[in-house]
């Protein structure tokens, strides 16, 4: 059973997210957690000028929360009444990386899905700062939907990897369960200034290729020097309808989520983003 987490903050981009993802998984039996986090805007709220206002602001905006919850699940009833599907509602007085992590370990989530951007939907940036924190910190595959992205069967995925990374079993596994059922070609791209592979490489490119067995694989090498425009480029040129990396300490995409500043992110995504974390999990 394949369990899958939705933040939402109640914009159109996150009910977008939504819609994405009861279409990928609508052939999977699947336990969908739709979460709202609201202890930023208990704190923010303007009425809130003391502690003694604390309690009265907290009980207004938690029932506003799951007001809102039950809005949604309804509207996801309407929109995919799929006897598959399973969907729980969950308000919470936290941050959205802190609740959004216990859920995860609780239920043993396989992946998060959430728009690229909230409701500010800043379109100067690829991420916006709630996306940005789960992507960092939350111990699970995160699955970024770009603000509008209409839906779209992933047959093409672009893999980007330099087969340093020794991969994880579960991980890879959930690439491998989203291709299968559109039967995508997953293109392995690997950008360096040489083409041969190590020992360690090919051992790691082996494990890949044996672990997501059931789609066509394409290894391609690039001798590029400058990943980024490789990979947009690639994205361009070739239809791709998924883009896959991994995060972990020193790749590529840790370079991409830990600029100095937000604003410097220049991959240009507006396709579904798939962050694979390299950590051991149950």
């Amino acid at each position: 059973m394949r369990k899958i987490l939705i933040p939402t903050d109640f914009s159109l981009n996150a009910m977008n997210a939504i819609k994405y993802a009861l279409e990928l998984f609508k052939y999977e039996i699947g336990q969908f957690y739709i979460l709202h986090a609201y202890q930023d805007e208990i704190y923010n709220n303007k009425t809130l000028e003391n502690r003694e206002d604390l309690d009265m602001v907290t009980k207004s905006i938690y029932e506003k929360s799951l007001k809102n919850l039950e809005k949604v699940l309804q509207e996801i009833q309407e929109l995919s009444p799929n006897p598959r599907h399973e969907y729980h509602i969950v308000s919470s007085n936290n941050l959205l990386v802190e609740a959004a992590n216990d859920i995860v370990e609780k239920e043993n989530i396989d992946v998060v899905v959430m728009g690229t951007r909230g409701e500010t939907d800043d379109k100067k940036i690829t991420f916006g700062s709630h996306t940005l924190q789960v992507l960092k910190y939350v111990s699970c595959p995160v699955l970024a939907i770009p603000a509008n992205y209409i839906y779209t069967q992933p047959k093409h995925i672009l893999f980007p990897t330099n087969f340093m990374i020794p991969y994880k079993r579960r991980e890879l596994k959930l690439l491998c369960d989203i291709a299968a059922p559109y039967r995508a070609i997953i293109d392995l791209l690997y950008v360096s200034r040489g083409e041969k592979l190590s020992l360690r490489q090919e051992d790691n490119l082996e494990f890949l290729k044996g672990t997501v067995c059931k789609n066509q694989i394409e290894v391609v090498m690039k001798k590029e020097t400058n990943i980024l425009n490789t990979i947009n480029e690639y994205i361009e040129t070739h239809e791709i309808d998924m883009l896959v990396m991994v995060n972990s300490r020193h790749s590529f995409l840790e370079n991409i989520l830990y600029p100095s500043t937000i604003s410097k992110l220049s991959l240009n995504l507006d396709i579904p983003f798939l962050a694979l974390q390299n950590i051991k999990r149950s």
